[in-house]
C-alpha cells in the first residue's frame, strides 16, 4: 500500500467516523456477540486469511533486498532467478488471498446485514400503529439501510484491518530493527507528522461532511413532499414555483460550496502527506546509503527498508484509526438496537387461541381507552426532534358497552372526534384497550392469534390505500391463495370488473403511489374488493364513503351490500341516509354512547341523532335550493341572451 493510498485510507475513516470518544458499552459488545456468534466460522477464516496476507506482504521486501545483494554481489543468475519467481509466487499467492479474503468479507458482511435488516423488519412489523404515526419514514429507513451499513464495517473491515495490520507492523518492525535499529527509529520518529494531520484535517472535513449530509438530507424531504402526488398537487394550486426553485436552490449552493471546500482541504492535506512520504523515503535512502557505502549495511538490506517503510507506516495509520472506525461501527449498531429494544404494545400470548369457526358477535364491555404518549411508543431521534412529548393516556373512550349478534350490522355516528374511529381501531386490536374488553365470538380479542383476527376482522377506511403495484397484487394480499377466478369475481361484486377489463394490462395495471392512478371511488371499491376476496366475518366501514360525489357513493353502496351481506358488521358513518337499515345505532359524543336505537326508534327520541339528523338534510335541502335557482339563473341568462 503505498502512502498516498494510506493517507487516503486514514482520512477516509476519520472523516466518515459517527462519534466521539466515548466508553465501550459491554451490553452493545454482548449484544453484537450475539449476532456475530451465527458467523463465528466465517470470521475465524478471515482472521487467518488476514494473518496469511500479512506474512506474505513482509516477504516481499526482504526477498528484494535479496535480490539486490545477489547482483551487487555477483552471485549466479540462478539465485536471482529462483529469488524472482519466489517473489512471483507470493505475488499470485497474495492476489488470491485478496480475492478470497474480499469473498469471505463481503460473504460476512452480507450475512450481518441479512441478519440485522431482517431482525429491525420483523420488529417494526410488530409495532402499534401509534409508532408509525410518529415516525418520520425516512429515519426508520435510514435504520434499515446506514445504521445496518455501518454495523456491518465492524466485521467486514475493522476487524480484518485491526488483526492484519497488527501482525504487518509487528513484523515488518522485527525485520527493519533487524536490518538497521537507527533508521527504523528515525522512520518512526516522522509518524506524528504523518498522523497528526491525519486526525485534525479529517476532524475538520468530518463536520463538512455531516453539514453536507444534513442538507441533503433536507433537500431529499422536500423532494420527496413535492414530488408525491398530493404534495405536487398542493405545490400547483397554492405554492410559488420562483419561491420553491430559489429555496431549493439556496440548499443546493451551500452543498456545492461545501464540496469544492473538502475538495480542496483533500488535495493539501493529500499532498502534505506525499510530501511526508517522499521525505520518509529519502531519509532511507540517505542514511541506509550513507551506511552502505560505510560497509555497515548491505545494499539490499537498504531497498527492503525502503520498501518495508509503507508497509510500515500503513498498519500505524490504520490502527491509529482503529478505535475511530470502531467507536463509528459501535454507534451504528447501538442505533439499530435501539429499535430493537422498543417494545411492542400489542403482544400475541404464547397461549393464544384461534377463533372458532361460524358467525360471530362483536362485544365491547365497559371499554376505556386512551392513546399512548410518544415515549411508550417511539424513538426522539426517529421523529426527529430534541425530546418526545410527553403528553398522552387522557382517555378517549370511557365505558363503552354494546353487542352486535352474528349477521347484525351496528352504526356509529357522532360528532368529529367523539371516539368512533377509534372504537373502530380497538376491534381488530390495532391498540389494546386499558380497561374492559373486546371479545369477538364471545372471546377476548387479547386471547386470540394475530393470524385469527387477521382472518376473522376485516377494514375498509376512508382514504382507500393501496400500494405501489399491479390490481392483481393489491387483491392478493387479502388472500395470496386467490385464483384468477377468485379475483376476477371480487372485482365484479364491487362493481370494478368492467373497469380493470378496460385498463391497458388489466390486472397487472400498475395502480400508481396510493392509488392515485384510480378515482377516489375505484380506489374504494379497490378496498371492497379486496375484502370481499379475504372473506372475513366481521367487517368495519370507517366512514368509507365520506369523501365521493353522489354517482361514486351508489356504486361503491352497491359493492358495500355485496360486502356487508351475511356479516357482523360495524360502519362508521358521516352520512346519516347510509345507515338507516342498521340494526343498531349508537351515538356517540367525548368518548360515550349518549342514545342508542334503531334510525326511527331515535328520531322519535329527538335527542342527539335527531339533530344531526336535522342538521344535515336541512343543509341538502338548502344546497339543492340553491341548485335549483343557479340552474334557473342559468336558463334565465340564457333567454336574455336570445333577445
Amino acid at each position: 500500500m503505498s502512502m498516498e493510498t494510506t493517507a487516503w485510507t486514514q482520512l477516509h475513516s476519520v472523516m466518515n467516523a459517527q462519534t466521539e470518544s466515548r466508553p465501550f458499552a459491554r451490553a452493545t459488545l454482548r449484544r453484537i456477540g450475539a449476532f456475530a456468534r451465527p458467523h463465528r466460522t466465517r470470521i475465524a477464516q478471515f482472521v487467518v486469511l488476514g494473518v496469511a496476507t500479512a506474512l506474505l506482504a513482509v516477504a516481499t521486501p526482504v526477498l528484494a533486498g535479496h535480490v539486490v545483494d545477489a547482483i551487487v554481489t555477483g552471485d549466479d543468475e540462478g539465485t536471482v532467478v529462483r529469488l524472482a519467481l519466489l517473489i512471483a509466487l507470493i505475488a499470485v499467492a497474495e492476489a488470491a488471498l485478496g480475492i478470497l479474503g474480499r469473498r469471505l468479507s463481503a460473504t460476512l458482511g452480507e450475512g450481518l446485514i441479512l441478519d440485522l435488516r431482517t431482525a429491525v423488519f420483523d420488529h417494526v412489523q410488530r409495532m402499534p400503529v401509534a409508532f408509525f404515526t410518529r415516525t418520520r419514514t425516512g429515519a426508520l429507513v435510514s435504520r434499515l439501510n446506514n445504521d445496518v451499513i455501518g454495523a456491518q464495517r465492524a466485521f467486514s473491515n475493522t476487524l480484518s484491518g485491526v488483526v492484519s495490520n497488527l501482525v504487518t507492523l509487528l513484523l515488518t518492525l522485527a525485520v527493519m530493527l533487524t536490518l538497521s535499529w537507527q533508521i527504523t527509529l528515525l522512520a518512526l520518529a516522522l509518524l506524528p507528522v504523518f498522523v497528526i494531520p491525519a486526525r485534525r484535517m479529517g476532524s475538520r472535513m468530518a463536520r463538512m461532511q455531516r453539514e453536507a449530509a444534513a442538507l441533503n438530507a433536507a433537500m431529499g424531504t422536500r423532494m420527496t413532499e413535492r414530488f408525491s402526488a398530493p404534495g405536487a398537487t398542493l405545490v400547483k394550486l397554492f405554492g410559488r414555483p420562483e419561491q420553491e426553485s430559489e429555496e431549493f436552490a439556496a440548499r443546493a449552493r451551500r452543498v456545492a460550496d461545501i464540496g469544492v471546500r473538502t475538495a480542496t482541504a483533500q488535495s493539501v492535506f493529500i499532498t502534505a502527506l506525499t510530501l511526508v512520504s517522499a521525505l520518509a523515503l529519502a531519509l532511507v535512502y540517505g542514511l541506509g546509503g550513507w551506511f552502505a557505502l560505510r560497509g555497515t549495511l548491505e545494499p539490499g538490506a537498504v531497498v527492503s527498508l525502503a520498501l518495508l517503510l509503507t508497509r510500515l507506516y500503513a498498519p500505524l495509520t490504520a490502527l491509529a484509526g482503529a478505535r475511530v472506525e470502531v467507536m463509528s461501527a459501535l454507534v451504528s449498531f447501538e442505533r439499530v438496537f435501539e429499535v430493537l429494544d422498543l417494545k411492542p404494545l400489542i403482544e400475541e400470548k404464547p397461549d393464544a387461541r384461534e377463533l372458532g369457526d361460524g358467525p360471530v358477535a362483536v362485544e365491547f364491555d365497559d371499554v376505556r381507552f386512551g392513546y399512548p404518549s410518544a415515549d411508550k411508543v417511539s424513538l426522539a431521534s426517529l421523529e426527529e426532534v430534541a425530546s418526545l412529548d410527553t403528553r398522552g393516556g387522557e382517555e378517549v373512550l370511557k365505558g363503552i358497552s354494546f353487542r352486535a349478534e352474528p349477521g347484525q350490522t351496528v352504526a356509529l355516528v357522532g360528532s368529529s372526534g367523539a371516539g368512533k374511529s377509534t372504537i373502530a381501531q380497538l376491534l381488530p386490536r390495532l391498540y389494546d384497550v386499558d380497561e374492559g374488553a373486546v371479545r369477538v365470538g364471545d372471546e377476548d380479542i387479547r386471547d386470540l392469534t394475530a393470524r385469527s383476527l387477521r382472518e376473522t376482522i376485516g377494514m375498509v377506511t376512508q382514504d382507500g390505500h393501496l400500494f405501489h403495484d399491479t390490481v392483481r397484487a393489491n387483491l392478493l394480499l387479502a388472500r395470496p391463495t386467490a385464483t384468477e377466478d377468485d379475483l376476477w369475481d371480487a372485482l365484479h361484486r364491487a362493481r370494478l370488473d368492467a373497469l380493470v377489463r378496460s385498463l391497458p394490462d388489466g390486472l397487472d395495471t400498475v395502480v400508481g403511489e396510493r392509488g392515485y392512478r384510480l378515482s377516489g371511488g375505484e380506489r374504494q371499491r379497490m378496498t371492497i374488493a379486496r375484502l370481499l376476496l379475504a372473506r372475513q366475518r366481521v367487517v368495519i366501514l370507517d366512514e368509507a364513503t365520506a369523501h365521493l360525489d353522489n354517482t361514486s357513493e351508489a356504486a361503491v353502496q352497491e359493492a358495500l351490500t355485496e360486502a356487508l351481506e351475511g356479516r357482523t358488521a360495524i360502519v362508521i358513518a358521516h352520512r346519516l341516509s347510509t345507515i338507516r337499515a342498521a340494526d343498531q345505532i349508537l351515538v356517540v359524543e367525548a368518548g360515550r354512547i349518549v342514545e342508542r336505537g334503531t334510525h326511527d326508534e331515535l328520531l322519535a327520541a329527538g335527542g342527539r341523532y335527531a339533530e344531526l339528523h336535522r342538521t344535515q338534510f336541512e343543509e341538502r335541502d338548502s344546497a339543492k335550493v340553491g341548485q335549483d335557482i343557479d340552474q334557473k339563473d342559468t336558463k334565465l341568462d340564457s333567454i336574455i341572451a336570445t333577445i
